[in-house]
């Protein structure tokens, strides 16, 4: 009975769990989009960089690309610069502007000859565009990297590349997750700077999915502490740390290692997620823990404006905070 409401780009607000795939394909990429975790599986090793950012463009851009590349032939034939190549591409890329899959023109890209011919201004403008947008991403010297494989590329640059397939249609949201964990400390910097100043530049909201403490309050606005599948806590970043409400949140910031301090776990397990605990599934290893716990599972309540905990040690809004939380 649940709903993932999500605000389109011509503004409609659908349900994302109510959508046919059809629909689903047009939003993947185009209003939402992903950065894995592991760039070397996430890129495909039998295809260059090139080719596997232009599937992301060609897509959901290709009246775009269309568009760019029929002025760029109108310019040349203006110009007395084009022949016969230039008006057989214009009038294929005008003919694919009203149905991309027309059956005359799959048929004539199949003729080897003629089929290179009518790609070949299309091809340019989707290169030019894959070499500006790894520009984009830092990458030195792009127009040698958008002609090598995956394997080619150090770590570094293979994220760089997954970055710039998520970004090629200007998402909406972007969802990353832990995009930095098979990198070195440096190179985790870079890309999390980049993610950061990419954002500004993209207009695009993030959902970045982590478990490292340090990387949340570096980059996040708001966060939402998960426990064994439920949101425990919702609060701006510099409201969780200075003033943590669940236990479980309090522990995992007293579990961060410090200087000249002993290392403090969390006490007892992770749970069975096939059979996890009745009521709130961290009571087992609550210090707080009451009868009530191990029955009922908590709601999210809002403390104070901003800030959600779904705990029995704390009422809503209008009830204050439990004293007996510390």
């Amino acid at each position: 009975g649940g709903s993932i409401l999500f605000k389109r780009i011509d503004g409609r607000i659908d349900d994302i769990l109510k959508l046919s795939e059809d629909e689903l394909i047009r939003i993947r990429g185009r209003e939402i989009s992903m950065i894995f975790q592991e760039p070397n599986a996430a890129l495909d090793p039998l295809y260059r960089v090139g080719d596997q950012v232009a599937e992301a463009i060609l897509s959901h851009r290709l009246s775009e690309m269309l568009d760019r590349a029929i002025e760029s032939l109108k310019e040349e034939i203006k110009n007395g610069n084009g022949g016969f190549s230039s008006k057989l591409q214009l009038w294929a890329y005008n003919e694919m502007k009203k149905n991309p899959n027309a059956l005359k023109l799959r048929l004539m890209r199949k003729l080897p000859i003629i089929g290179k011919i009518i790609s070949k201004k299309l091809n340019q403008v989707v290169r030019d565009e894959i070499i500006g947008l790894l520009r984009l991403m830092e990458i030195p010297d792009p127009e040698r990297v958008v002609d090598s494989y995956p394997h080619e590329l150090s770590g570094g640059m293979q994220q760089r590349i997954v970055i710039a397939i998520a970004l090629a249609c200007s998402p909406l949201l972007l969802l990353a997750d832990e995009p930095t964990t098979s990198l070195d400390v440096t190179v985790q910097a870079q890309i999390l700077d980049l993610i950061t100043r990419l954002k500004e530049r993209f207009g695009a909201s993030i959902i970045y999915i982590t478990h490292d403490m340090g990387v949340i309050a570096e980059i996040s606005d708001r966060v939402a502490v998960m426990y064994a599948g439920n949101v425990v806590e919702i609060a701006p970043v510099i409201e969780l740390f200075k003033k943590p409400l669940h236990p479980y949140t309090k522990a995992l910031l007293e579990a961060i290692p410090r200087p000249g301090a002993s290392f403090k776990s969390i006490p007892g397990t992770v749970p069975n997620l096939v059979n996890p605990p009745s009521g709130c599934r961290f009571h087992p290893r609550c210090p707080y823990a009451m009868p009530k716990c191990r029955k009922e599972v908590p709601e999210l309540q809002r403390i104070t404006k901003e800030h959600y905990v779904a705990c029995h040690l704390y009422g809503g809004e209008d009830h204050g905070e439990h004293s007996n939380s510390d």
